[in-house]
């Protein structure tokens, strides 16, 4: 099959180099310059890994292609994929402008029949604006051309990207006709041939199944979160009521970690637009909007303890912090619980030097030339006039630390672990303070 991809951010890229992997010839589309040149060249805008062997191959094998030219995108693939940014607006929606040009593009340059296929995390009621957009173009230019509109959700985690598109475990498309549905089952074939995985659906239970999705992955995030804070009142240990209840098939062992808080590109901004969908709507997610306010309190438990131990006032106080990006395996730092983190002690008086193994140019990005934020080397090299050490990722690279060199380094013997990352009794035996979520 011939197929366009809108957009080379970790949605598309992965998306367009994995349909490339099986034998399709992909175009890839970004308005971007800079990211098209890189690609171009043999770079990977994005950090996810696998990613640059696949699309190395897939250039190579001449079946992958970038370009800028929205004209020569259009006209290049009958399958249409949009897959771009919807950032949050003001109001917590989601903002359909990146979308919506990229349909009216496509129906100001499509010449003949075109499956558009909405990649991207939209709300609900998206697809029938899609095919409004593609309608007016066509409108305009007095044009008679047929088109479908198809709702195909992604379920891929940042740090697995790659092995989550090669290996779903559901395939969900929204669609209305036949013509649509036998292409889509078509082109994702070859993704499911050990067992069916296709779900057939109309659009807007397409478009709703990707939010549930985010939101109730959410919630299991912030209802652990939650019992934590109480196993630390109760005396009990969070970690042990997790394999408790993970035990239980019903419920299973997956998204039950207590920690600092969720973030990324996903769940903070998906939780806030299905909110948003439901207060449109005339109805009320009492359930989520508590999901959320139980997130924003969490990245701040760390912060808390911090203060516990040393004060309101951390003025002349210097940290140690292990993990930028939101989660292991992304340089990916929105909405990152680093980020509350590092501002809160700023706030106070402090001074941070980080270490993360790829975030920090991200990091540099974000907190510009803060001279209150430096970055090491090497993880070890961050305790260097430390107070403290705040774990803040759980990277592998951090699991297996030399404790006692930790608190050789350490001004105070303090480790403040928002992720839970350590035995309890491995610090604890080479005499450092151990301070966790949710564990006495």
């Amino acid at each position: 099959m011939k197929i366009t991809v809108v957009g080379t951010g970790y949605v598309g890229l992965v998306s367009g180099a994995c349909l490339a992997e099986m034998g399709n010839d992909v175009l890839c589309l970004d308005l971007d310059p800079e990211k098209i040149r890189i690609l171009k060249e043999g770079g990977i805008p994005i950090h996810e890994p696998g990613l640059d062997h696949v699309v190395a191959r897939n250039v190579a094998a001449g079946r992958l292609h970038f370009t800028t030219d929205v004209q020569e995108a259009v006209q290049f693939g009958t399958i249409q994929f949009i897959a771009v940014g919807t950032p949050p607006d003001e109001d917590g929606s989601a903002d359909l402008k990146y979308v919506l040009a990229a349909a009216r593009s496509i129906g100001r340059h499509m010449t003949d029949y075109k499956v558009i296929v909405d990649k991207s995390t939209v709300p609900v009621g998206t697809a029938d604006k899609v095919k409004a957009a593609v309608r007016e173009e066509l409108d305009a230019r007095g044009a008679s051309i047929p088109y479908s509109v198809v709702s195909n959700p992604e379920f891929l985690k940042e740090g697995a990207a790659v092995d989550d598109f090669m290996r779903p475990d559901r395939i969900v498309v929204g669609a209305e006709d036949d013509q649509a549905i036998f292409l889509m089952k078509a082109l994702y074939a070859p993704f499911q041939r050990n067992h069916e995985k296709l779900l057939i659906m109309d659009l807007r239970s397409a478009e709703l199944t990707k939010y549930a999705a985010n939101a109730m992955l959410a919630t299991r995030i912030s209802f652990m979160n939650e019992l934590a804070l109480l196993a630390e009142n109760l005396g009990a240990d969070i970690e042990l009521v997790r394999q408790g209840i993970g035990s239980d098939p019903r419920i299973g062992y997956h998204f039950l970690y207590a920690g600092c808080g969720y973030g990324g590109s996903c769940f903070p901004k998906d939780v806030k637009a299905l909110i948003k969908t439901g207060t449109d709507a005339g109805h009320a997610l009492h359930v989520l909007n508590a999901v959320e306010d139980a997130n924003d309190a969490q990245k701040l438990v760390l912060v808390d303890k911090i203060v516990s131990r040393f004060g309101e006032d951390l003025s002349g106080k210097h940290f140690a912090l292990w993990g930028l990006a939101f989660k292991p395996n992304t340089d990916d730092m929105r909405e990152a619980p680093s980020r509350v983190i590092i501002a809160e002690l700023f706030r106070r008086g402090a001074t941070v030097t980080a270490y993360d193994p790829v975030a920090m140019d991200e990091s540099r990005r974000i907190f510009g030339d803060e001279a209150r934020l430096t970055y090491a080397d090497r993880p070890m090299q961050a305790l260097d006039g430390a107070d403290a050490l705040v774990i803040v990722t759980e990277w592998k690279e951090f699991r297996s630390p030399d404790f006692d060199a930790i608190k050789a380094k350490l001004k105070s013997p303090l480790i403040f672990d928002g992720r839970n990352i350590f035995d309890p009794a491995l610090p604890r035996q080479a005499g450092l303070t151990y301070l966790s979520i949710g564990r006495p």
